[in-house]
């Protein structure tokens, strides 16, 4: 089956973009005057076959429930099955921010599109398995607030995880009220990463919440990710202007959140962009996101390239560069730990994924096999 050309794609894309109506329900309101209102573009355009235009509509996912899906759509409203495609691992279920095409009558999902990012984690358990977190997000708002919570490992690994997607990270800071001197934590914000946006914000303040407008204008997506307690859902409220999520205090003697939200779900901002808010996610365990953990210690890996051995475990070798540097003052001890800790997580969690993986292939092969083997005994 062709693809369709790309005038064809644009032309299909204003075509499904025509379509406009203003609707609401009881948990939020929408007024999608439009596809383009909801992020669709040529990228998502170009992936409906020729075949499919006239028996099919795109719908974008909203919430993601056990066994269902909620989708939206100029005119459209509605809660369809959960959507797995035929190949195995979790990749090929339908998450938040997703694009599902729908029978334009049954309104069944029919297929997922193919997305321009994904944030996924390692799910909590031993099974290895990964947890999708959301799709085709612009923006990622890491938030931290300015006291104990501020923990640069953890920063570290959301920035990997938005690396690893294509994603602009944002760092938010929030409750410089508690803190002493609230620019430190700018300052050690800001040299995570070279050229990093750290924004000092008073998540209860829409006027110095609108700092962040610049990242949610009409059509684009942003999530906030952040350990509970931070102030994530208070910055949803304040953006929003008038989501109601509600909040907890947190805990005096340690600084640690209550979890308040339990699912991911979008909500539209008054500027005609989406937000997600997610679950609070004090354990983050990454996978297949090699490339992002290399950006974020990208000092490191340079600093490695010149080490007498290629397989210098940057301990106790002869003629080892990152250790000649953290000697000479140029890099921390701490952040050298921080990335071998990430590196070898990171390696070890996708090579168990993997083997995962081959072992459900067989397993599908053998499952299929008998069964093809069973329906010929039966038929001789």
């Amino acid at each position: 089956m062709q693809r369709i050309s790309a005038f064809k794609a644009v032309c299909v894309y204003f075509i499904f973009a025509s379509f406009g109506v203003e609707y609401g329900d009881k948990s939020m309101t929408y007024k999608i005057s439009s596809l383009a209102a909801l992020g669709w573009n040529t990228f998502f355009a170009s992936q409906v076959h020729e075949d499919e235009q006239n028996i099919t509509r795109p719908a974008k996912v909203v919430e993601v429930h056990r066994g269902q899906n909620r989708v939206v759509a100029p005119g459209l409203d509605t809660v369809v099955p959960s959507f797995k495609g035929e190949l195995d691992g979790e990749e090929t279920a339908a998450t938040v921010g997703d694009w599902i095409l729908l029978d334009a009558v049954t309104k069944a999902p029919v297929r997922l599109l193919d997305r321009n990012s994904l944030f996924k984690r390692r799910a909590p358990g031993t099974d290895r398995r990964f947890q999708l977190i959301a799709a085709n997000i612009d923006t990622l708002f890491i938030v931290s607030s300015c006291n104990q919570d501020f923990n640069i490992a953890r920063l570290e690994r959301y920035l990997a995880l938005a690396s690893e997607a294509g994603v602009m990270p944002i760092l938010v800071l929030t409750k410089a009220d508690l803190a002493e001197d609230a620019q430190e934590y700018v300052r050690r914000g800001a040299k995570l990463l070279p050229g990093l946006m750290v924004e000092l914000v008073d998540a209860r303040n829409s006027e110095s919440v609108g700092r962040l407008a610049d990242w949610c204008k009409a059509g684009q997506a942003a999530a906030l990710v952040g350990s509970s307690g931070v102030g994530k859902s208070t910055l949803v409220n304040t953006l929003t202007a008038g989501a109601q999520i509600l909040t907890q205090d947190i805990r005096e003697d340690d600084a640690k959140g209550r979890h308040t939200t339990t699912g991911r779900t979008f909500y539209q901002l008054p500027s005609g962009g989406w937000l997600l808010d997610t679950p609070g996610m004090r354990g983050l365990e990454v996978t297949d996101a090699s490339e992002g953990v290399g950006e974020i210690f990208a000092d490191i890996v340079e600093l490695a390239s010149s080490c007498r051995f290629n397989d210098c475990a940057h301990d106790t070798e002869p003629g080892c560069a990152v250790q000649a540097a953290i000697k000479d003052g140029q890099l921390n001890a701490k952040r050298l730990k921080r990335w071998q800790k990430l590196a070898a997580e990171e390696s070890h969690s996708s090579a168990t994924m993997a083997e995962r993986h081959t072992r459900d292939r067989a397993f599908g092969k053998m499952v299929k096999k008998a069964l093809k083997d069973k329906k010929r005994f039966r038929g001789g």
